[in-house]
């Protein structure tokens, strides 16, 4: 019913939201302090359960396939629409489309809903849990805004604020001492993101011109038109004055451009400029 479009935005954002931890190690110190090891955290796509089910079938990690700890998981928990960064609906965004300007694409303004995103962190012992969150959390006061370039095309770029929205730590260590121990942080984020609808493009308006006729009757003879122009001075500077500007033709949508207003009046069949003389 609505056609197909798309502009990959949520795949976008997840990547966006997982390139903010992909670069985070630990480190390992031995009995006298002294470093030993660096580590890094890879970091995946995917449902805590997965992980936590990879654990419990093989807790000595003897498969060839498998994980290992530390390491860090994220998946969207769920998207719902926010009402208070809602726009107005009837606002575009234009573009002049490539090097033709004579065309220019349209886009309605973006409709605003939050992405809920759980980011999980597997860890051993408790020491590499607490070096992981020390790297995050002095970051997220409690938001982290991040430059998203959402519609290249169209040359959208967006402010994308993402809140900390809470943390909790799950052990879930049971059963006697053979028993593999799972330590899990679960830290909760609220991403303000964006979707935006299909783009169209469309012929640029140079001209627009309004009769007013005698009474109201729209079959009754115009009295007087009223007629809109860009108006541009040979030197690039803008006017208001159609008689000196160049061709309306030849103005860019990009230009720095100013708003003629001419008026023409109708008497006897015969039509006047107050300003030029001449109907346009």
């Amino acid at each position: 019913m609505f056609g197909y479009f798309s502009h990959g935005l949520i795949r976008k954002y997840i990547i966006v939201f997982g390139s903010l931890f992909d670069d985070i190690t630990i480190q390992r110190y031995d009995n006298s302090g002294n470093h030993i090891q660096t580590l890094p955290v890879p970091l995946a796509y995917g449902p805590k359960q997965k992980f936590l089910v990879r654990l419990a079938a093989d807790p000595d990690f003897e498969k060839k396939i498998g994980i290992s700890l530390p390491r860090m998981g994220f998946e969207i928990q769920g998207i719902s629409y926010d009402p208070s960064r809602k726009l107005n609906t009837i606002q575009k965004n234009s573009k002049v489309s490539g090097t033709d300007n004579t065309v220019l694409k349209t886009q309605y303004v973006p409709v605003p809903y939050n992405f809920d995103i759980q980011l999980s962190i597997f860890v051993k012992n408790a020491d590499d849990g607490t070096q992981i969150i020390e790297q995050i959390l002095p970051y997220f006061r409690p938001e982290w805004g991040t430059t998203i370039n959402v519609i290249p095309e169209m040359g959208l770029s967006m402010d994308v604020p993402i809140i900390l929205t809470g943390l909790n730590i799950e052990d879930n260590y049971e059963g006697d001492f053979d028993t593999r121990r799972a330590l899990v942080w679960n830290l909760n984020f609220t991403m303000k993101a964006y979707l935006y609808g299909p783009t169209s493009t469309s012929g640029v308006i140079t001209r627009t011109q309004i009769d007013f006729h005698a009474n109201t009757h729209p079959l009754t003879p115009r009295s007087s038109r009223v007629v809109l122009v860009p108006g541009l001075l040979a030197n690039g500077s803008p006017t208001t004055n159609s008689a000196a500007s160049i061709n309306r033709n030849l103005i860019k949508v990009t230009d720095d451009y100013g708003f003629a207003s001419n008026t023409f009046f109708y008497t006897d069949g015969l039509s006047y400029n107050s300003k030029t003389g001449v109907d346009e």
